[in-house]
């Protein structure tokens, strides 16, 4: 008998968001959204015997505040669950990431923008996500939104994972990101594609699942 090849192929994703350096900066909430290709689509999955779940495509943390000790972190430790259907590798999942806090003036600012693609391996995953902002094209503009409290922002945060029209956004480098995956996927090696053991930074714990479901 015939095995019946599946028509589509799963990509689990849980984790958090775990911590941010900012070293400038204290009192910063994080906003997170996924941005993917035309072939993907967010679905839900049964876990357990109860009622099928789908996952969360964008949420806002709490506010947290700096570490008393020499590493000053931001800790937010805040959960990240979702899975994905495709037909088509193309337009893998990324998770676009925003921090905003206060300004001398207690107007709610961003921080700092980052992305990363969602590893394409199964398996425990952790990255450290460099953030930019984006800055005025004067001085003039500079004082200017520093004055009102308007420091210059995406109107769609989900640009920064788009090519298009970024080489003319003028950014500055601006803290760090640490997030946390684990990352499952199922029926990928049915279809044709094999991920391999290793994803696509080379980073592989030692105890890091490598099968593929």
């Amino acid at each position: 008998m015939e095995s019946v090849v599946p028509s589509v192929f799963l990509l689990m994703v849980n984790g958090q968001v775990e911590s941010a350096q900012f070293p400038e900066y204290d009192d910063l909430y994080c906003k997170y959204c996924f941005v993917y290709g035309q072939d993907w689509a967010p679905t839900a999955v049964s876990w357990t015997l109860g009622p099928p779940l789908i996952g969360l495509e964008e949420g806002i943390s709490q506010i947290t505040s700096k570490s008393q000790d020499t590493r000053q972190l931001l800790t937010w430790n805040f959960p990240i669950d979702v899975t994905f259907k495709s037909t088509n590798p193309s337009g893998w999942p990324q998770i676009v990431l925003s921090v905003y806090g206060p300004d001398l003036f207690g107007n709610d600012v961003v921080r700092g923008y980052g992305v990363v693609h969602i590893p394409f391996s199964p398996g425990r995953h952790k990255r450290t996500i460099p953030m930019f902002v984006p800055e005025s094209t004067s001085k003039v503009q500079k004082f200017t939104s520093w004055f009102m409290g308007r420091r210059p922002e995406y109107t769609d945060p989900k640009v920064v994972a788009q090519g298009e029209g970024r080489e003319v956004t003028r950014v500055r480098s601006q803290g760090f990101i640490t997030l946390l995956f684990n990352v499952v996927t199922k029926d990928m090696k049915k279809l044709g594609y094999d991920t391999g053991p290793v994803d696509s930074q080379g980073i592989l714990t030692p105890n890091q699942p490598q099968n593929i479901l």
